[in-house]
């Protein structure tokens, strides 16, 4: 398969390595020396893309990818109020989009195990509940989309909740994520549950971006040659119920 990375940063190179490792060949490399001057007969080489870059380029990296009919992958958060405007686009131009906030398969089952717990606290008042993220002093969201994926869950299971806020200063039914960020930190999502009581908390530490790439690149394996509009619950669907 011949790939395209668009964002030939610490994950682009990660995700480069397992790539070859594959078999697979690299034949577009975007990073801040080319980003003004690749051109779309480069990107017409690939067989599929993978975009890793920033929030104010995803949307026109992706929406290019259509227009070269090129499949796309993208991992970029901080811009999905605008996903709307990509599936539109995705189907008009008849391409082909994959997009996950965090491609860990880890990180995915965790996701589940957020909405299984949320759904049987819902009955319990008594707890409140919260969430905190840990990322790298480079990372450029806050919150994560990680956490927002989260949140979102929580939501959808807990009724005493109406919206996540990223704020010192919340209502009791809002629903607060603590954003934090350290240096050399890949990624730590945490969510409590306290009462006077006791308190519960599950927890997902990332230890390298190896999982984050090997997600990645599964999923452009299995996007080769596809239309329409993914996510990682189509993609693990057969491995997680």
């Amino acid at each position: 398969m011949k790939i395209a990375i668009i964002g030939y940063g610490k994950m682009g190179k990660t995700i480069e390595q397992l790539a070859i490792e594959k078999g697979h060949e690299i034949v577009l490399k975007v990073d801040i020396k080319n980003a003004f001057t690749w051109t779309n007969e480069q990107l017409k080489k690939a067989d599929i893309a993978i975009e890793f870059t920033r929030p104010e380029s995803a949307i026109g990296n992706i929406i290019r990818c259509f227009e070269c009919g090129v499949p796309v992958i993208s991992g970029t958060t901080g811009w999905v109020e605008k996903m709307d405007k990509i599936k539109d686009t995705c189907k008009k131009l008849d391409g082909g989009f994959f997009y996950a906030s965090n491609f860990s398969i880890g990180v995915n089952l965790f996701f589940k195990l957020n909405k299984i717990l949320a759904k049987m606290m819902e009955t319990y008042s008594d707890y409140d509940v919260s969430l905190e993220e840990i990322h790298h002093t480079q990372k450029l969201d806050a919150p994560s989309g990680t956490a927002i994926t989260l949140a979102e869950g929580l939501l959808e299971k807990i009724s005493r909740k109406s919206k996540w806020i990223n704020e010192a200063i919340r209502k009791e039914n809002d629903l607060p994520i603590f954003s934090k960020r350290i240096e050399n930190i890949p990624g730590t999502h945490s969510i409590h549950y306290d009462s006077e009581i006791d308190s519960i908390e599950i927890k997902h530490t990332a230890h390298s971006r190896l999982g984050f790439a090997k997600g990645a690149l599964m999923a452009a394996e299995w996007m080769n040659n596809r239309k329409g509009v993914y996510s990682m619950d189509d993609l693990l669907s057969q491995t997680i119920t």
